[in-house]
């Protein structure tokens, strides 16, 4: 029997904003702007800028390169390029439990978004008092009935479009959010740049200060700066390497993975835009955390004339962006466990619905019933153990092994790689950057990524310090016997 032909986007547009709503989301949105508030405003931005040229443009690559040439997700694409006897395959398991990780918290936070959207769609923070507002997110998060329903929403809504197939499913619906996104952000934008006060948050979003390189640490905000380059493209999970399964040959990978960037980074740029300048021009502070979009900005709506109707605009917004890429990881895992297991479509789709469905609710669990259950230190939650698994490890280290397995002879070869990326019209990418790709890449990734726990787990003692290291040594240790172990061959 034959094998089913591969579905195929429908134009190249489909795919880049499929695969750019893939990489925008929350992490855009919802992270960029208050880790941009944390770590210095425009000195942060500089640095990850920079970020997403020497790492992020060159994993995306590699991402997209690997499914193009197999044809395949990340469940069969290791297994169909790497030599005879070697064992990279065993590294497709990190992707798919990166994926599950990330959608077992990213729903919740979905469903806080569309739970926000709604509620400013009704009014309910209008003429609300800053202590209301504020009151209103710790209700919802200790409402675990109501916080329930808007995370098995947001599952459900996934699960209908990614069932629908790709073409007409993810691609169509991605392209009709992308285009809403794009026109609301700008229009946002523009509203929150021309508000009285505005200019001071324009300064410290725009003008790099060094001296807070000194004040925050240049350590947190390159490890903060990395993290987020790796999370906002979506990079080390296979979630990108599906959509190059999708394509032709007739464009270069290099031009299109710069073209994702760019537009990534344009939402992420534009949603400091809309937030930091908001904040100043109302005395609310940019550096609140990851409340700043629950708590700070909905009251900088109430004080904003017309609040209900932008807050509305601005949440609707959010919603876009987090269900572009809800709907994006799905297909990826629907599949991978239909080429890993020679599912049907609908049965993957099924199986794994549900299957997210239940593993989303620990972390709605995790800050009502289970709260008392800190993993990662006081005040933490399920959730911060869940973004710290991904972001901080299965990312940054999945990188590396598509890095690795691009580049080593033993994997699928430098030769092999470049011939595929540079295949078809548009941007090549440069071979003599090779050396860079196989050992300067890899090698910036460990430093900072042992650099990151270092910074994070110091100022809990020696003991979590040194358990947390060998933890994250095991993974790397992982990672390097993949890439180097081959079997000798049976006589």
């Amino acid at each position: 029997m034959s094998e089913k032909k591969r579905e195929r986007f429908s134009s190249r547009l489909g795919f880049i904003l499929v695969s750019a709503g893939c990489a925008i989301g929350i992490g855009n949105v919802w992270k960029f702007p208050y880790l941009c508030g944390q770590f210095g405003g425009a000195t942060f931005m500089l640095i990850y800028l920079c970020f997403l040229i020497i790492l992020g443009i060159p994993v995306l690559t590699c991402e997209l390169a690997m499914g193009r040439a197999a044809q395949k997700s990340a469940a069969k694409a290791f297994n169909v390029l790497e030599k005879p006897e070697t064992s990279w395959h065993h590294l497709k398991w990190i992707t798919l439990i990166g994926c599950y990780l990330l959608m077992m918290y990213y729903t919740t936070v979905a469903g806080w978004i569309l739970a926000y959207c709604f509620q400013h769609i009704k009014g309910d923070f209008v003429g609300a008092t800053t202590e209301q507002v504020s009151a209103a997110f710790g209700n919802l998060l200790g409402n675990t009935g109501y916080m329930t329903f808007w995370t098995l929403f947001v599952c459900v809504i996934g699960v209908i479009v990614v069932s629908i197939g790709m073409e007409k499913g993810v691609e169509k619906v991605n392209k009709f959010m992308m285009v809403c996104l794009l026109l609301l952000i700008v229009i946002l934008a523009i509203r929150s740049v021309t508000l009285d006060g505005a200019e001071a948050g324009l300064r410290f979003y725009l003008i790099p200060n060094m001296e807070q390189l000194k004040t925050i640490g240049i350590g947190n905000i390159l490890f903060a700066a990395m993290s987020q380059s790796f999370f906002t493209l979506s990079l080390g999970i296979g979630a990108m390497l599906i959509f190059g399964s999708y394509i032709e040959k007739d464009r270069s990978l290099a031009g299109e993975a710069v073209t994702i960037t760019a537009l990534d980074t344009f939402v992420a740029v534009m949603s400091g835009f809309i937030i930091i300048p908001a904040c100043f021009a109302f005395g609310l502070q940019p550096d609140s955390g990851p409340n700043l979009i629950f708590v700070t900005i909905p009251n900088l709506f109430t004080q904003m004339p017309g609040g209900q109707l932008w807050g509305a605009l601005f949440f609707l917004f959010l919603s876009f962006a987090s269900m572009t890429t809800i709907t994006a990881v799905m297909e990826n895992i629907a599949a991978f466990t239909s080429e890993q297991f020679g599912w049907t479509r609908k049965k993957s789709i099924s199986i794994n619905g549900i299957l997210i469905a239940i593993l989303s609710l620990p972390c709605v669990f995790g800050y009502n019933i289970w709260s008392s259950f800190q993993p990662i230190g006081e005040g933490s939650a399920i959730l911060d153990l869940e973004d710290f698994i991904v972001s901080n490890n299965l990312l940054p280290l999945g990188s590396l092994a598509f890095v690795l397995f691009c580049t080593r002879r033993y994997g699928w070869g430098w030769a092999n790689f470049i011939n595929e990326v540079n295949s078809g019209k548009g941007l090549k990418f440069p071979y003599r950057i090779g050396g860079y790709m196989s050992y300067g890449l890899p090698i910036v990734i460990i430093i900072l990524y042992l650099k990151g726990y270092y910074d994070k787990f110091a100022p809990m003692g020696t003991a979590p310090l040194i358990g947390w290291m060998i933890f994250a040594l095991i993974l790397i240790g992982f990672i390097l016997f993949c890439a180097t172990y081959k079997k000798k061959p049976n006589n």
